[in-house]
This record gives C-alpha cells, structure tokens and sequence, in this order.
C-alpha cells in the first residue's frame, strides 16, 4: 500500500515538512538533510558540522524555496535549491532543540528545547525576542496558532500543556494531562497501559486556530478548543495501543492524523463532535448525559469537560494502517494534486500512503 522514498538518507529519519509546491525535506539520525522532488527523487543533501540529530525542519510558506532546519541547539535557514550551504544559522536555545513553529506573518520562529524553554527568534531583527520557561522537563513540540501570530500553544514531558501569548512572559493557561484524567479510560486497555504517564509528545493546530490536537504517552488523543485567554477539552479518546507520537491535522479541517509507538497510523474525522461542542453552550447542564464530577474548574487549571467514557464511543478511526514501525514524524499534504500521508519511522526511508477517499 506504501510507496517508499529511498535513497536520501542512510539513518533513521525524525522529521519531514512539505512545501506548498510539492517538495519534502526530511532529517535523520546524524545531521542529515534531504530534499525530495514530488516524485520521491532525492534532489539534494547535506550534512551539518557536529552531526547533530536534525530534530525539525520548515517550509516557509510565502518563500517555497526557504528551508528551517534544527540541528542539536542551532538553528541553519537554507535554499532547498542549493543545500550545500545555510544562508544564515543561530545559536539562541541551551540544548537540543525538538521542535520549530513559524507564525503566520514569518517574522517569528519558535524553538522548543530539551530544557523545556521556547526561544522566540525576530527574524527581522535576528535576535531573541522572547524566552518562554515554564515547562520543568522537556519542551518536545510547539505551534504558532494560526491567524494569531502573537499566540502558541506548547506541550512536554513535564503532561503540561500551555496557551501563550508573546504580550505575557508567562503561560495564560495550564493544564496537567496526569491529573484532568478524574476517571479511568473505560476504552479498550493494554495491559501496562495505566502505567504510561501522560507524557505529551506532540501538538497540532488547525487552520481555524482555535482548535488544537495533542498525543501523548498514555495512547489518548486531546482535543482542546482555545476560548480567549483558557483552553477546554473538547474530546479525549485512545486510539493507540502505546505512547501517541504524532498528532497532525490536515489543512483547512478537522481530519486528524495520529501516529503512535504501537507501528499504527490512524485518521479521525473530529468535525461532527467539534461543531456540535460549538452550538452548544459548554455548561455540563447542557451535556448530554452529564455525570457527577464531569465539570470542574481550579487554579486556572481546566478539567475534561465530558468523561472519557462518554466520548470515546463517538469517534473512530475513519482509517487504520498497520505501518509496523515507530512513528517518528507525520505530514499530511498534496502531491502532484493528491492528499497523501508521508511517514518518518526507525527506517531510512520515507513511507507514502495515498488519502484518496478525503
């Protein structure tokens, strides 16, 4: 079912991004990065100084040819047309870097860290504008909503998740995905699987930016709404048998890509339960089915508004494929006018599953 993309790295692949125009660039294991044309040619390579892990890599949207890359704590700009040199490179986080975001107007780029910090880059200016500490473990994923360029929401392996805003240095809203959890998942269980903590791995904003998607260790997927200045769970369901390493919603919807440690990639359709939460009130006397201690609010700390139990019967995967590895990274996105699905795994090769019923 896959069509694989061999031939561009020779170590497992952690990161993948696509250009509005149809090319991927992808990095490995020891500094490697890769450009592909939309046929799965490599197209050109190169490796940075250190052999650093390349952690992320980003299109720039308005400037297809413009390419972000982290590598250990620096940050190389490059053209994917030459890659052979970085058109300019920064030295701003402590440690290794894990994730990078651009807002939406591309004057800031958003780098999380393994000290759990977010440094905000002017790219204008080249400099730091701000640095965001709250997380207390790893900082592993962070996103620009879009349409609100002075607004990110982030996520670690402290189970924190954050809403900020660039007027404030501290988060406006926090939650611990450990202690929301006031009932037991009554969904399918693996043995062992009440022992994973709620490690967040991965976060995801649609296009809309209000809503957002984050995975996590425990196998559960959450779906958070963004109301002004606090978030609510919309929904909380478990799809993955062990830890939820990537959650990526597909542009301009709420079709939700996940992909896990257990070798599985699904897709959820999250439309219905999101449009439905947005006509109705969100007051547990308008629930359907409210249970006792369903609703509860303290310290700016937002608990899951409906049990667990009660939404996990509401979604399924619309597609399920046993890829059989480790999910390390998951994109969504067009090539040559389909919608595809490409996969970094433990492999040093790109996986590519055809989307076409969506």
């Amino acid at each position: 079912m896959a069509v694989k993309w061999t031939g561009g790295h020779s170590s497992p692949i952690l990161c993948l991004n696509a250009s509005k125009e149809g090319l991927v660039a992808s990095g490995a294991e020891g500094g490697d990065l890769t450009a592909w044309g939309e046929d799965g040619t490599p197209l050109g390579h190169t490796q940075f100084p250190g052999a650093d892990d390349v952690t992320s890599v980003l299109f720039s949207p308005s400037c297809p040819t413009k390419l972000y890359a982290s590598h250990g704590e620096t940050i190389s700009i490059l053209d994917v047309r030459s890659l052979k040199g970085s058109l300019d490179h920064f030295h701003v986080n402590e440690e290794e870097i894990n994730c990078l975001s651009l807002n939406q107007t591309e004057n800031l780029l958003a780098s999380a860290d393994d000290s759990g910090a977010i440094k905000i880059l002017d790219l204008e200016n080249k400099k730091v504008s701000r640095s965001l500490k709250r997380h207390s473990n790893i900082c592993s994923s962070v996103a620009f909503r879009p349409q609100r360029p002075q607004s990110l929401v982030s996520c670690g392996l402290d189970m924190q998740v954050m809403l900020w805003s660039l007027q404030k240095a501290r988060p406006l809203w926090i939650t611990n995905l450990q202690e929301d959890e006031t009932e037991e998942m009554e969904g399918p269980q693996s043995p062992g699987q009440l022992l994973n903590p709620a490690l967040a791995h991965s976060i995801s904003v649609a296009s809309c930016g209000n809503i957002f998607s984050c995975g996590a260790e425990d196998g559960k997927v959450r779906i958070f709404r963004v109301m002004g200045v606090k978030c609510e769970q919309e929904l909380g369901f478990k799809g993955h048998t062990l830890g939820v390493s990537q959650v990526c919603f597909l542009p301009e919807s709420y079709l939700l890509l996940t992909g896990g440690n257990d070798g599985k990639i699904m897709l959820w359709d999250a439309s219905s339960e999101i449009e439905k939460k947005q006509k109705s009130p969100t007051k547990c006397t308008h629930r359907k089915k409210p249970k006792k201690g369903a609703c509860s609010k303290q310290g700016g700390n937002t608990n899951a508004s409906v049990t667990d139990e009660e939404e996990h019967g509401k979604i399924l995967p619309k597609l399920n494929i046993e890829h059989g590895e480790k999910v390390n990274w998951l994109l969504g996105t067009k090539i040559k006018g389909h919608q595809n699905i490409l996969v970094a795994d433990q492999t040093s090769c790109i996986s590519v599953y055809p989307l076409n019923e969506f």
